[in-house]
């Protein structure tokens, strides 16, 4: 009976330990998002499930075109596209990107532009007219829904700080049949 005893406390440590390790992984190192709203379509959809890279945003800054979450008030978060980098400028003109002066593809939108019936997906718009400034401030970001006009970003809410970002989007695991790492 004694070695029973002994193998029962040897596994309740085991799990005590294993519970202790799967805390300090999701507080600091990755958490799991269920999207939420229609900002982000087709990229990512409501009811996508995404594990969020906490610790990436510590090593390296986002890139332009990164999907990132980030504490948009202190009840929600909202999940987002780097278009404007510190020190950039942001033009759309005719449904075209130009950062700093220079035209660039969004290729992630392509499907979605080749089905709109009337329009432009993105309204033409200067970084100076959304947010009063020229350039994209030192440690924060511009960014915006891929669902151009459903969404609500720094066209409406401003520049996004680094410290308000809790991570970086790495994988959508649900659905299953959509299971993806690069968004872009």
């Amino acid at each position: 009976m004694p070695n029973q005893n002994v193998r029962f406390v040897d596994w309740l440590k085991a799990l005590l330990i294993a519970l202790i390790i799967v805390a300090l992984v999701r507080q600091y190192l990755f958490a799991n998002y269920i999207v939420n709203g229609e900002s982000m379509m087709p990229t990512i959809e409501e009811g996508n499930r995404l594990i969020v890279n906490k610790i990436e945003v510590e090593i390296r800054s986002p890139e332009r075109f990164d999907l990132i979450v980030f504490h948009a008030n202190s009840e929600e978060d909202y999940i987002k596209r780097v278009i404007g980098l510190p020190g950039d400028t942001i033009k759309y003109e005719n449904d075209q990107l130009y950062v700093n002066g220079k035209a660039v593809d969004e290729p992630y939108l392509d499907d979605f532009k080749t089905d709109l019936i009337d329009g432009q997906l993105t309204e033409n718009f200067t970084l100076l007219d959304k947010t009063g400034r020229s350039t994209v401030p030192k440690d924060y970001y511009f960014v915006l829904g891929d669902n151009r006009r459903h969404s609500y970003d720094s066209r409406h809410i401003g520049f996004i700080s680094k410290e308000e970002i809790v991570g970086i989007v790495n994988l959508r695991y649900w659905p299953i049949d959509r299971l993806q790492m690069n968004f872009y």
